[in-house]
């Protein structure tokens, strides 16, 4: 995602043989590091992003175990923003996100094949799943990168977004995710939210720690820090292991 010093923080928690480089959600891919050829210079036609309903909530559905993810509530992206398909009883939430929760200068940040199935804890559901909610919501409008930001920032200051909450979590297990042309699948992982932070208080992206640091909102206008820890399973059950 052009964040070279992260992408070498991050390689010093692999093995060495392994290329990785960061993507829009800030996972990492793994052999799979060719550059892409094709340009995302702007939005693509909005029917490119989207996918029918029943495929979209099994995809939605793969982000966790079904355990959990089978009680949980799921929306999917429509013409005018996400709907809520299913309704769960839980208070997890499974979506699929798109390109446009990269970082803003992330070159496959209209990617319209991207494919990011989370499924939200209900601390995440309240105060990390509105910023997805928000920045679809201006896309779909056809706002610039420029003018979402600016209203990103005054949406924070006039408190029309909840604080974050402790405990906020979500999972991104599923092995039919796609995170851009050039990163393809990663580790089936847990993200956990933090008030913005370098990660020290974390000890993310230290020699032989599993947390990772995920650049995802380090420098865009959401107050949060994001962090990753690889499983070694995919939801499914099936083995992932970590390279």
């Amino acid at each position: 995602m052009g964040n070279n010093s992260m992408s070498r923080k991050i390689v010093a928690t692999f093995s060495k043989p392994t290329l990785i480089l960061l993507t829009a959600f800030g996972l990492t891919g793994i052999g799979q590091a060719q550059d892409s050829k094709t340009s995302y210079a702007k939005m693509a036609p909005i029917a490119q992003y989207l996918m029918t309903e029943q495929n979209e909530v099994a995809l939605a559905r793969s982000a966790a175990p079904a355990s959990i993810s089978g009680d949980a509530t799921i929306v999917v992206l429509k013409q005018h923003g996400y709907e809520t398909a299913v309704k769960g009883k839980n208070g997890f939430v499974c979506i699929v996100e798109r390109s446009w929760m990269s970082p803003f200068d992330w070159p496959e940040f209209w990617n319209p094949k991207m494919r990011g199935p989370i499924c939200f804890n209900a601390a995440a559901v309240r105060s990390v799943l509105p910023y997805t909610y928000k920045r679809t919501e201006m896309i779909l409008a056809g706002l610039s990168k420029t003018q979402i930001m600016d209203r990103l920032k005054q949406a924070i200051a006039s408190k029309e977004v909840p604080a974050l909450e402790a405990g906020a979590m979500c999972y991104m297990m599923s092995r039919d995710a796609y995170l851009g042309d050039s990163n393809g699948h990663w580790h089936p992982h847990l993200m956990f939210y933090g008030p913005r932070s370098g990660g020290e208080d974390w000890g993310a992206d230290l020699s032989g720690s599993p947390v990772m640091l995920n650049p995802q909102f380090q420098n865009s206008p959401e107050p949060l820090a994001t962090y990753m820890v690889a499983v070694d399973r995919w939801s499914d059950g099936t083995s992932a292991p970590i390279h």
